[in-house]
């Protein structure tokens, strides 16, 4: 899960408040009906493909020669986020690409020689090996949680492979110096199964109650979302990739300068931790989860290109599973903004 209110951006929501009202771009999106406890549309099917380290398991659906968009999952979901999205999508002649992540679904690493890094450079330059392998030279990429960051990632290195950007909660690039910085309490207590992956007994515990574990987060993070057990079983299927619990264990380590990357994403790293400008067409969408940071305010500098921030009112985390439409809407708009 991402961190919503980011401890970058936590350090900064004070002086930002104080223009929040000037924002121009901003918007305030009903999310109009309740959560769907289930989608309504199924998924394709999922199809593989050799894309550098990876056997990617994907959907492809619309047609081929429509304007590609790429849907990145976070976690603990998978590309049944996407279920509605896809089909509202695809019907409008977009082609939808929409990826297991490293770790999740069908997805493989290639070698048993490659490293299990959840780094956000890694999970980027996946992207960028996927389009290649799919011949798609740029597209509208959109996400939410760790896709949200990489999506955000993708379009701060690459601008020329990145259509439009829509990105749940913002830019939630890390930046591992500031991460080093203690939040208050009632923010630090937000982030407790970070802490608890830190454990050696937090590995454990996860790889023995994956299921489990990630029902509670979707509660959590989705107060008002009443989802069915098949709704969630659908996604808790990607979790027993047998690569899930190492990829899941080193993102949240890495984050908090517990365990190292690779060095052949040093220079990437290295251009992410100065917040760079993103320039691309953006939207950026809040929901209840993001707390303080729901107006925007605390990264609106960070996106230069033409912009909207949009607010979903009673919708949690998951936003494109729980308000399918919205999130629709942001993807097909992302390139009409001036």
């Amino acid at each position: 899960m991402s961190d919503g209110v980011s401890r970058r951006q936590f350090g900064f929501l004070v002086t930002a408040a104080a223009g929040a009202a000037t924002l121009a771009a901003c918007s305030s999106t009903p999310a109009g009906a309740t959560p769907p406890p289930a989608p309504t549309h199924a998924l394709g099917p999922v199809r593989q493909i050799a894309a550098g380290d990876l056997d990617v398991g994907y959907v492809d659906a619309g047609p081929r020669d429509g304007q590609p968009v790429i849907l990145l999952h976070g976690w603990p979901y998978d590309i049944h986020s996407y279920a509605d999205v896809t089909a509202i999508l695809a019907g409008q002649g977009f082609r939808v690409i929409v990826p297991f992540l490293r770790g999740f679904g069908s997805t493989r690493f290639l070698s048993d020689r490659t490293a299990r890094n959840g780094q956000q450079a890694a999970l980027a330059r996946d992207v960028i090996a996927l389009m290649d392998a799919l011949d798609i030279p740029a597209a509208i990429l959109g996400g939410y949680d760790w896709g949200g960051r990489t999506a955000n990632v993708v379009a701060a290195l690459w601008p020329q492979r990145c259509t439009a950007l829509v990105a749940v909660s913002g830019y939630i690039i890390v930046n591992r110096e500031a991460n080093l910085a203690p939040l208050a309490p009632q923010a630090e207590y937000s982030w407790w199964y970070q802490y608890y992956f830190a454990t050696e007994r937090g590995e454990r515990g996860y790889r023995s109650n994956t299921a489990d574990f990630n029902k509670l987060i979707w509660r959590n993070a989705s107060p008002l979302w009443h989802f069915d057990d098949s709704t969630y079983d659908l996604s808790a299927a990607a979790f027993t990739n047998p690569d899930h619990t190492d990829i899941v264990i080193h993102n949240y380590r890495w984050r908090l300068s517990l365990a190292e990357g690779e060095a052949r994403y040093d220079d990437d790293e290295r251009r992410l931790a100065a917040m760079p400008a993103i320039t691309v067409p953006t939207i950026t969408i809040s929901s209840d989860f993001d707390g303080p940071a729901k107006n925007g305010a605390a990264y609106r500098k960070l996106y230069t290109g033409p912009y909207q921030h949009r607010v979903l009112d009673g919708i949690g985390h998951n936003v494109p599973q729980e308000a399918p439409r919205d999130f629709a809407s942001a993807i097909a708009d992302a390139t009409r903004q001036k």
